[in-house]
């Protein structure tokens, strides 16, 4: 392992975290409903899943889950049904996602929580890991779970600040919302259509 191979791998790295996927756009729905501060929030919770994935790949756990069609359904649908269950609030909340002014009242260890079981909850995430890590191991000079640990982590720094990145421009496309009540109100109903779509994408994908 060396400067070239992180690098390598951090390019892919980071162009596959911007790519929209269930996290980026669980970050980007949080910001624009709930602030800036809510989605950094909810990106420290991805990325404390991201640790247990990280933690299964090294340790071969995620190659149980791969084999096990059983278990693989199980985490599936469990991370899908979550994720429909959060559509579910949404659709029926009585105010807006933007009619919170005061923002110290937003629960963000709920949100942390929220992203923790969202991104814990993907099995496509352990899958991730398991064909994307070992690609850049250098088997030839040992040492591969500290090497898998090391790209991991890298993986977790690039993705905690794109994360971040998109709370904070979406933070201010949600500020943008709340001046127009017309769009304020239709806000319920996209945040909700995301995490529907997340919940499907999840329920309905593949090894």
């Amino acid at each position: 392992m060396d400067i070239v191979s992180i690098t390598s791998f951090l390019g892919v790295a980071a162009l596959l975290t911007v790519m929209p996927g269930p996290d980026n756009l669980f970050v980007l729905a949080q910001s624009i409903s709930n602030g800036k501060h809510a989605g950094i929030s909810t990106s420290l919770g991805l990325c404390t899943g991201l640790l247990g994935h990280i933690a299964a790949a090294t340790l071969g756990l995620s190659a149980i889950i791969y084999q096990s069609a059983l278990a693989f359904a199980i985490v599936k649908y469990a991370g899908a049904a979550y994720l429909l269950y959060l559509a579910y609030k949404t659709f029926t909340a009585k105010d807006s996602a933007l009619a919170v002014e005061n923002k110290e009242a937003i629960e963000y260890k709920v949100l942390y929580k929220k992203g923790v079981i969202m991104n814990l909850l993907n099995p496509k995430v352990s899958l991730f890991f398991l064909a994307l890590l070992p690609q850049f191991v250098n088997h030839s000079t040992g040492h591969t779970t500290q090497q898998m640990l090391v790209y991991g982590a890298v993986f977790l720094v690039q993705a905690l600040i794109i994360f971040t990145l998109i709370s904070l421009f979406a933070g201010k496309v949600g500020e943008f919302l709340r001046k127009s009540p017309a769009l304020s109100k239709r806000l319920n109903l996209v945040q909700g259509s995301i995490f529907t779509l997340i919940g499907l994408k999840i329920a309905f994908s593949e090894k």
